[in-house]
């Protein structure tokens, strides 16, 4: 197909966190930086050669000169644009969460199917080559008995929000909170290894916006168990664990599977044999994070599929309606939830 002309919709750290790994792909081609603020459009464009600026999404939905997009705007704003978009003929990689809720993500693929446009939510850890190492071995582990995720991450934005700056990571009407900014993190793996558990029970300590700042969920699959913790107003250093009949696979951290270790189950002595040697699985990646989520959305494109089989429609769905339960069992609502949004 030669060059992918790209446009990005916001102009925030994240988009220039996805650039670096973009750009590392020689498809990728950013022709068009979208903000709200054509200030702002021009300063980010300006980073990137032969990038225009653009304060329009009613103009970019316009040119017939692009090719595809990446959202990433507030949470609750990404069904509209992404459904804009593919209307008038762009395909859409949208930033996690892919949309504020299981019903917008519902919308938004309907109109992906009827447009004959892909579309992929930008799941940074699914796409490393070492979650391809951990689902490979996790066949030979027997029965899988637990997964355990946590991602906590104190937030600089705590400190504005004590101040009674509130932004939009912690706002309701965006769609914000620890569950949709980061938890995500913990459960799309969870979901797209395992499916979607029998039963789920969550519990969160709530922000005064409305919005959880923490949360502990768990969770059953049969005979495995599973539990995730995260939070942004606390750090933590914990790794991931997957259980095994035959061991245990430890990863660093949740998002960025960077270093994976199989641990493989010592002979029982109450702690005072020898340890079990642990074994370094990883790959070491030969790209940046960001790289790997893009080549997989331009192979699509290139391959005219219009979904992935890792970040695929159903498991973003079914990663939302996970989420949509544990909103619903702390009280956390979004104006996204009505049934007229």
């Amino acid at each position: 197909m030669g060059a992918i002309r790209f446009a990005v919709i916001g102009t925030s750290g994240i988009t220039r966190w996805f650039l670096r790994g973009a750009c590392e792909d020689p498809q990728f081609h950013l022709a068009v930086v979208c903000s709200r603020s054509m200030e702002k459009a021009r300063a980010f464009a300006a980073d990137y050669e032969g990038a225009e600026p653009c304060d329009s999404l009613d103009a970019l939905a316009g040119r017939n000169d692009i090719d595809a997009v990446y959202i990433a705007t507030p949470n609750s704003t990404h069904a509209a644009i992404a459904i804009r978009m593919m209307e008038s003929g762009k395909s859409v990689l949208v930033e996690k969460p892919a949309a504020a809720n299981a019903q917008q993500w519902r919308a938004m693929t309907e109109v992906a199917w009827r447009k004959g446009e892909t579309l992929m939510e930008a799941m940074l850890p699914t796409m490393s080559p070492n979650f391809t190492v951990v689902r490979d071995r996790l066949r030979g582990m027997g029965t899988i008995r637990r997964y355990t995720a946590s991602y906590c991450q104190y937030s600089s934005r705590i400190d504005r929000l004590r101040r009674g700056d509130v932004t939009n990571v912690f706002m309701p009407s965006m769609g914000g909170g620890a569950t949709m900014d980061i938890g995500v993190y913990t459960l799309y793996p969870m979901v797209a290894l395992f499916g979607m558990p029998a039963e789920v029970k969550a519990m969160a300590g709530m922000l005064p916006t409305g919005v959880d700042g923490q949360a502990m969920v768990s969770m059953r699959y049969g005979e495995m168990m599973a539990q995730v913790t995260y939070s942004k107003v606390d750090d933590s250093s914990l790794p991931s664990e997957i259980a095994g009949d035959g061991g245990s696979l430890l990863l660093s951290s949740i998002h960025l599977l960077h270093e994976v270790k199989y641990v493989p189950h010592a002979a029982p002595s109450s702690g005072q044999g020898p340890a079990a040697e642990a074994e370094i699985i990883a790959t070491k990646p030969a790209a940046n994070d960001y790289y790997y989520e893009t080549h997989e959305f331009i192979s699509l494109l290139e391959s005219g599929r219009k979904q992935s089989d890792i970040n695929s429609w159903d498991n973003s769905l079914r990663t939302l309606e996970l989420t949509d339960e544990i909103r619903r069992q702390t009280g956390v609502v979004f104006p996204a939830d009505s049934a007229n949004a």
